[in-house]
């Protein structure tokens, strides 16, 4: 028997999921994440009896409500659902899937449109920050066609400014969750970060790379891969995760000085299948890690940033991501503070309807 559940499926900047009204799912978490999984079609490498795309990045799912805060118009809670096990997990945030939740919030009528720009105000749930997306809306719809471009995506897109506030330490409770800029791990340096996302940065010369190796022959490294996985399981550990053996954060980044005229290149595990470019709020924590003294990134690249507006362009397997932020204190540690990061996405919709779901 199948039983249908009101759905949106939208590319949210180099990540595609599905979108739900909180309303439309079970209250229950144990009763929503076993639906999830069937309409995903996990476990399967393949997904093929679901709407899931056979990789982290396409098996990925928004659930948005009105927000009863002050500060926000919607709360937006982000599941990844694991493709090859029966797992969903709400331990990180998306911003990739983030960039959607605007568009589709006004789509829903949650957020009254404007006649050019609408800003939504959105009440991260995963980490219980905020971040402010700028929809376009020309006459009141929802605009998706435009010239804006991100690297990862193909053709280009109307931009969403994505502003986000207070996010340092969102899941770890510190910017530095372990107090140092840079630490050791089974002989290995290391700087544990969270800027809106759990980040582990370390040296790619540190695993005899170049860094500028593709996702594909990072995969294939089984000994890298145990490497990387057995400094992750600690690092959790001192970043104040627990056990993270079945956790999806920390991401691990190889960083390496920049190939195409960035500021640092990145290969990122998140955290078993490398990702084709760099998450959203995982691109936020190593700017943040480049500009700050003592850390891996600091180290490897020998170059200082004044406080004040500050891009930085991060690098990754299909092209670069660049974070602007104002920032102070980038001398000290305890001092550092993160005024304002803030990004450009885009996103679009690609189908609204139905999701069947199968039940017993």
């Amino acid at each position: 028997m199948l039983r249908p559940i009101p759905c949106s499926i939208m590319r949210g900047g180099t990540s595609k999921g599905l979108y739900f009204l909180a309303e439309d799912l079970p209250s229950d978490s144990a009763k929503r994440d076993a639906l999830l999984l069937n309409l995903m079609g996990s476990p399967d490498e393949r997904q093929i009896d679901g709407l899931g795309g056979a990789h982290p990045l396409t098996s990925k799912v928004a659930i948005v409500s009105p927000s009863t805060r002050e500060d926000a118009d919607v709360d937006y809670l982000f599941l990844q659902v694991v493709v090859d096990k029966a797992e969903v997990s709400d331990a990180q945030n998306c911003g990739n899937i983030l960039a959607g939740v605007g568009p589709f919030a006004i789509e829903q009528g949650m957020v009254g449109a404007n006649d050019d720009t609408t800003d939504v105000r959105i009440h991260m749930l995963n980490t219980g920050s905020n971040a402010i997306a700028r929809v376009q809306t020309p006459n009141g719809r929802v605009n998706y066609a435009g010239k804006a471009a991100i690297d990862g995506v193909p053709g280009s897109a109307a931009p969403i400014l994505i502003d986000f506030l207070d996010v340092a330490g969102s899941s770890c409770g510190a910017l530095f969750p372990t107090g140092n800029a840079q630490d050791m791990i089974n002989n290995v340096a290391v700087s544990c970060i969270d800027n809106g996302m759990p980040v582990v940065l370390l040296n790619a010369a540190s695993f005899g790379l170049s860094g500028a190796e593709s996702p594909a022959e990072l995969e294939a490294n089984l000994e890298l891969k145990e490497q990387i996985e057995a400094i992750r399981l600690e690092a959790g550990k001192r970043m104040n995760l627990g056990d993270v053996s079945k956790k999806t954060v920390p991401k691990m980044s190889l960083i390496s000085p920049a190939l195409h005229g960035g500021v640092v290149n990145t290969r990122t595990f998140i955290p078993h299948r490398v990702h084709d470019a760099i998450g959203v709020l995982g691109s936020v924590s190593v700017a943040t890690a480049c500009v700050l003294k003592g850390t891996v990134a600091c180290d490897l690249l020998k170059q200082e940033f004044a406080d004040g507006s500050i891009e930085i362009a991060v690098e990754h397997p299909t092209g670069q991501f660049i974070v602007e932020m104002d920032v102070a204190g980038s001398a000290d540690i305890r001092q550092f503070t993160v005024k304002r990061a803030a990004l450009l996405r885009t996103a679009r919709m690609l189908m609204r309807g139905e999701a069947m779901a199968s039940i017993s």
